[in-house]
């Protein structure tokens, strides 16, 4: 009889027992001290929303830059800053509403360690993003003239990894000792 077929008496089929035992060892869960959660927070330090920012504007500029001096058409410069502004500007707006709007500090003030209203609020103005990023990119040929969709794209994509660029230099800097 195969292994995968259940008996013939109705009781469902089990894998025996030493199936796994090889492959994989069952991990612990053990929870840190306070004094490793703040070696552990020393170690990986949070990344700022508006350093994200930053580096998506920096970005924008320089790609839109290289695109003109590419082509020498202004046209692929406004086409890759245009691109770029569409997913710069709604993170701005995002960064804005999660830190800095008076809803965000009152809710704060009132509910302080509140994960679900934080939770809430990632998804509230994570979805004012995607729907702002939306509408200016359907509003991309009538707002930019002789619109270059390839450069549309490229200044899109190249502020999309600005993410990756804001992460992958935070963690360059942080110390790497420790047991973790």
């Amino acid at each position: 009889m195969d292994r995968l077929t259940p008996p013939s008496s109705g009781q469902p089929s089990q894998p025996p027992a030493d199936a796994w035992s090889d492959e994989v060892e069952a991990e612990v869960f053990k929870p840190l001290t306070r004094e490793e959660a703040q070696q552990w927070r020393a170690r990986h330090p949070a990344v700022s929303v508006w350093r994200v920012v930053g580096w998506q504007l920096a970005l924008m500029a320089l790609a839109a830059l290289l695109g003109g001096l590419f082509t020498q058409r202004l046209s692929v410069v406004w086409s890759v800053a245009y691109g770029g502004l569409s997913i710069a500007l709604p993170t701005a707006l995002m960064a804005y509403g999660l830190t800095a709007s008076p809803l965000s500090r009152a809710l704060a003030a009132v509910f302080p360690g509140m994960a679900r209203l934080s939770l809430a609020g990632v998804l509230f103005w994570e979805g004012v993003k995607v729907l702002l990023a939306l509408v200016m990119l359907w509003l991309a040929p009538r707002v930019v003239p002789d619109l270059s969709w390839l450069g549309l794209v490229a200044g899109l994509v190249v502020v999309l990894k600005a993410y990756w660029l804001a992460f992958w230099r935070q963690n360059r800097r942080a110390p790497q000792s420790g047991v973790f």
